[in-house]
C-alpha cells in the first residue's frame, strides 16, 4: 500500500514548447531579465521583488507593492516548479508560461508597463543586447524578454525535500510525519483529492470557503459564469511552509491557522465546494501530524540554489 502511495508522486518530465528549448544561454538571459528593475515602468520593481529565492519564489507581504507603490490584487503565488503547470495565473486564463509574463508586465499595479516599451529601454543595456544575441538571435526583443524569463523560471524545480528523499527510500519520517502522510492521503481529511502528484495539485479550479470573496473574483473574472465566482486553480504545496501568508489574498498568516480553517470545513458560509469542504474533526495531534508532514516538502536546497540568485 504504501509502496503505491509513494508512487502517485514521482516526478514526470517537463514538457518544453517547440520553439524555447532550454539552452544556457537562454536561461542566463531570463536570470539576468528576473532580477532586472527596467522591467516596471519606474524601473523601482523586478520579478524578483514579488518572487523572492530564500521565500521559495513567493513574497511574505499579503500584498505586494508594484510600480509606483500600487498595491497588488492579490497574494504572490510561489513560482515553485511552475514548469509543470498546465495553464497560468490563479483564474488559469493563460495557456503557456512565455504568454504568462506578458499579464504581470501590463497589469497597472505591477509593472504597468508594455513589452514593445521594455525592449526599447532594455535595447541600450550592452550585457542585454549580448546575451539576446547569443539566446535568440534575429528575433525582436520583446521576443527575447518573454522566452528568457520563461526558459529560467522553468528550471526553478523542487525535488530535494525530506518527502523526496523518502520516496526514493532514502530518508525515514518521524511517526508525527508519517501519521500526518497518512492522514493528508487517507479519507479523514483527504487532503489529496485536491493536492495530488508530484507538485500537490491536481491544477483544477476550487473554492475553500476560506475568504471572503468579491462578486466578480476567481474564474469568473474569465468565463463570466456565476458558478466560477471564487474559484481559484489549487496551488502546490510544495515548500508551503515557506511561503506564508496563504489564500489567494494573503489572509491567514499561518499554516497552523490554513489547518484550522479546515478542521472547520471553512470559515466563510458562501463557498461552493460543500460536496468536500466539510469539519474533518480532526484532534489536536493530527493536526500536529499533518502540519508536521507538509513541514517535509521544504527544499533548503532550493532556496539556496546559487543559479538562482542575481548576478554578480
Amino acid at each position: 500500500m504504501l509502496d503505491s502511495l509513494k508512487a502517485q508522486f514521482i516526478q514526470p518530465s517537463m514538457l518544453y514548447p517547440s520553439d524555447n528549448f532550454p539552452t544556457e544561454e537562454r536561461i542566463e538571459l531570463g536570470r539576468y531579465l528576473f532580477y532586472n528593475s527596467a522591467l516596471s515602468i519606474d524601473s523601482g520593481i523586478s520579478c524578483a521583488s514579488c518572487h523572492q529565492p530564500n521565500l521559495a519564489f513567493s513574497d511574505n507581504a499579503i500584498l505586494s507593492l508594484g510600480a509606483n507603490k500600487q498595491q497588488g490584487s492579490s497574494n504572490s503565488p510561489t513560482l515553485t516548479n511552475i514548469g509543470f503547470h498546465p495553464y497560468f495565473t490563479r483564474e488559469g486564463g493563460v495557456p503557456s508560461l512565455e504568454l504568462q509574463i506578458l499579464i504581470p508586465i501590463q497589469e497597472h499595479n505591477e509593472f504597468n508597463n508594455n513589452i514593445i516599451d521594455i525592449g526599447e529601454r532594455l535595447k541600450v543595456d550592452s550585457f542585454f543586447v549580448a546575451l539576446t544575441e547569443k539566446a535568440y538571435p534575429s528575433k525582436p526583443y520583446y521576443y527575447a524578454i518573454t522566452r528568457g524569463l520563461a526558459a529560467f523560471e522553468r528550471t526553478f524545480v523542487s525535488n530535494q525535500t525530506k518527502f523526496d528523499q523518502f520516496l526514493q527510500n532514502k530518508a525515514k519520517l518521524t511517526q508525527s510525519e508519517m501519521e500526518g502522510f497518512l492522514l493528508f492521503t487517507g479519507n479523514k481529511a483527504n487532503c489529496i483529492q485536491c493536492h495530488s502528484g508530484f507538485n500537490f495539485t491536481n491544477y483544477q479550479f476550487e473554492n475553500n470557503g476560506a475568504t471572503y470573496l468579491l462578486q466578480n473574483s476567481g474564474r469568473f473574472r474569465i468565463t463570466k459564469n456565476n458558478a466560477d465566482i471564487g474559484l481559484f486553480k489549487t496551488p502546490t504545496l510544495r515548500n508551503v511552509a515557506l511561503t506564508a501568508p496563504y489564500m489567494h489574498d494573503g489572509s491567514i498568516p499561518t499554516l497552523k491557522q490554513v489547518l484550522m480553517g479546515y478542521n472547520k470545513g471553512g470559515t466563510k458560509n458562501h463557498f461552493q465546494n460543500k460536496q468536500w469542504v466539510k469539519p474533518l474533526n480532526l484532534t489536536n495531534q493530527e493536526l500536529e501530524n499533518l502540519e508536521a508532514f507538509l513541514n517535509t516538502l521544504s527544499d533548503f536546497q532550493f532556496i539556496n540554489n546559487t543559479k538562482f540568485k542575481k548576478h554578480d
